[in-house]
């Protein structure tokens, strides 16, 4: 088996190489190849090398290759893994910064940030595919980046790789959030939604849904004591009748949605501090690659855990394991709906509940949702369809469009002046808005960092 991860020069590396580590007698590999740009040449370096260190001490024969060239590292491959960031973390640091300064909510996967994302990383995943087409016609692509549900829509739907699940680590979070609220390792959680945007229900071994009970123990006023959320959010409480009421366990990023003052209000006061996520991420990662050097470090050290990634492995490996060897195992993925929720249409790209099987994955059958939760999922999904569109085309009205959709970006002026300046601030990364970007510049526009 030979596996691809592009991105390779990322600080979640480590985490990955474990996770296959851990599963050496389920997947046959033979190859792992590194690959990132020329940018993170020595990134990919020091964790490449560590990535060495740790398939030797595990006593393994695997070979782990390092390579800035995709289409050597392509040749062939099974599985493809991606986890990369266009425009690196600075460029995440722009887009948290600047709605900041506007005002708005600077998110990296919700909100502007998250829509500029996917503008920068859907023409990237799109040549990826292309030359998958022409190198390993049959390999299976494994989503990470972010936007990832957005980024698997768009190389399902756009790019026509149907070999493409999409991958979070957010949903093992929460299932094991509530093993440890009700102090039962034997639950059934089932979910559905988008990527970033789901919701779930969960029944004990007897068969007795006790989402309910769940929702009290984590966020009810009686709760007795508080349970850790997701390190990127800031874990500001839900109005607890609001999420009672759906009878759901929320995503935490539906905060940035349920809640979007408070959340505003929290940013403003990190943005003021030069503490922003992306800001605070970038000072972890640098204290990472300083351990990686250690030419003694040949296992995932305890730090990782702070930058956000836990569990990845648990998600991108398991996954591959279960494809490789028809396992069943029932996961929480981003693929095509088929079914699985009535109120998206058949062939949208949605994150459920799945039993992942040889052919990919099998989508669990959830059903429609209740008006307050369709509305919000419907006008989700519109947006990330207009995200691709604008991705896609580079139409500016399209952009536009994305922005007044997008519930966490005011409309109006302030939506258009926000894409402007988003648009200038990146152009580099952006060649698909070439045209447009050079009529802003023609007009004025300018990005001043804030």
């Amino acid at each position: 088996m030979k596996i691809v991860t592009i991105g390779g020069g990322s600080s979640y590396t480590p985490e990955l190489i474990e996770g296959f580590i851990l599963r050496q007698k389920e997947l046959p590999i033979t190859e792992i190849w590194l690959v990132d740009i020329d940018e993170g040449k020595e990134k990919l370096d020091i964790v490449g090398a560590m990535a060495q260190r740790m398939v030797k001490a595990a006593g393994l024969p695997w070979k782990v290759f390092l390579t800035t060239n995709r289409r050597d590292a392509l040749k062939d491959a099974d599985y493809v893994t991606t986890q990369f960031r266009v425009g690196l973390l600075d460029a995440r640091i722009r887009d948290e910064r600047i709605p900041l300064s506007h005002g708005i909510i600077g998110q990296e996967t919700n909100g502007a940030g998250g829509m500029m994302k996917a503008f920068r990383t859907i023409p990237v995943i799109l040549a990826i595919i292309k030359d998958m087409e022409e190198l390993c016609p049959n390999a299976w692509l494994v989503n990470f980046t972010n936007p990832s549900g957005i980024i698997t829509e768009a190389a399902i739907k756009v790019g026509g790789w149907k070999r493409t699940v999409g991958l979070c680590n957010v949903p093992i979070l929460m299932e094991k959030m509530c093993e440890a609220a009700m102090e039962d390792k034997d639950l059934y959680t089932k979910f559905a939604g988008l990527n970033h945007f789901h919701w779930h229900r969960v029944w004990n071994n007897k068969g007795v849904e006790v989402t309910d009970e769940i929702l009290h123990r984590i966020y009810g006023p009686d709760r007795k004591k508080d349970f850790a959320g997701v390190k990127n959010i800031n874990d500001i409480k839900f109005n607890f009748e609001q999420i009672l009421d759906t009878h759901l366990l929320p995503c935490p990023y539906h905060r940035y949605y349920y809640i979007s003052h408070d959340m505003l209000k929290s940013e403003l006061e990190e943005f003021a501090k030069g503490e922003t996520r992306a800001e605070v991420v970038k000072r972890t990662e640098k204290e990472l690659f300083e351990l990686y050097k250690d030419p003694n470090l040949d296992h995932k050290p305890e730090q990782l855990t702070k930058r956000g990634g836990t569990y990845y492995s648990d998600a991108a490996c398991e996954l591959i394991a279960s494809i490789q060897n028809n396992k069943k195992t029932r996961m929480v993925v981003s693929t095509q709906n088929h079914g699985a929720i009535s109120d998206l249409p058949y062939d949208s790209i949605v994150e459920v509940s799945a039993v992942i099987t040889a052919h990919g994955p099998e989508p669990v059958l959830w059903g429609g949702f209740e008006a307050h939760t369709r509305g919000l999922l419907q006008q989700q999904k519109a947006m990330e369809e207009v995200v691709i569109q604008a991705a896609t085309t580079g139409d500016y009205g399209k952009a536009l469009q994305a922005f007044t959709v997008n519930p966490l970006v005011p409309t109006g002026s302030i939506a258009k002046t926000l894409l402007n300046e988003m648009l200038v601030a990146n152009k580099y990364y952006l060649p698909q808005f070439k045209t447009a970007i050079a009529k802003l510049e023609a007009d004025g526009v300018v990005y001043n960092p804030k």
